[in-house]
């Protein structure tokens, strides 16, 4: 995915983004970031690694973290909408899962990440993705996986 690109189509459209981010630890951020320029269509971010950083800075009910669990389309979703309400933006991506190597189950494998999306107008969806590799090679494809879930918010 072609970041520069990306952050052009946004700033052509008058768009903002929001992250918020828990298995990629700000890695989304980064990579947005790491383009000169892209302070004019980057609004903020937040990484929530923790229950408790979901719910205070992003409003994630405890009972949804209670009935679905941290990585879950619920929590992804609820994170896409807490950082939209908080910011500036008019889109914004979350994305929550384990990229190992521990921390995994057989019904929440390592590999697992839920993607968010949500939009100003209330257009919003999640993908559940099933990344093969190692931590980093998860978290890789996380990021990528997210800009391209960006792209597709603006078409």
């Amino acid at each position: 995915m072609d970041v520069a690109a990306l952050l052009q189509r946004y700033r052509d459209l008058k768009l903002k983004i929001a992250t918020a981010e828990s298995c990629t630890g700000g890695l989304v951020a980064g990579t947005l970031t790491a383009v000169a320029g892209s302070s004019d269509v980057y609004d903020r971010g937040w990484v929530t690694y923790s229950n408790e950083a979901k719910r205070e800075q992003l409003g994630v009910s405890a009972s949804l973290l209670e009935a679905h669990g941290a990585v879950s389309g619920e929590v992804a979703e609820a994170m896409a909408k807490g950082a939209l309400h908080r910011s500036q933006a008019d889109v914004a991506i979350s994305v929550t899962g384990i990229a190992g190597p521990g921390g995994g189950s057989a019904e929440k494998p390592v590999g697992l990440v839920y993607i968010g999306l949500w939009r100003k107008d209330g257009w919003h969806q999640v993908e559940r993705c099933l990344f093969d590799g190692d931590r980093d090679s998860v978290r890789a494809q996380t990021v990528t996986r997210a800009l391209i879930h960006l792209y597709s918010a603006t078409v």
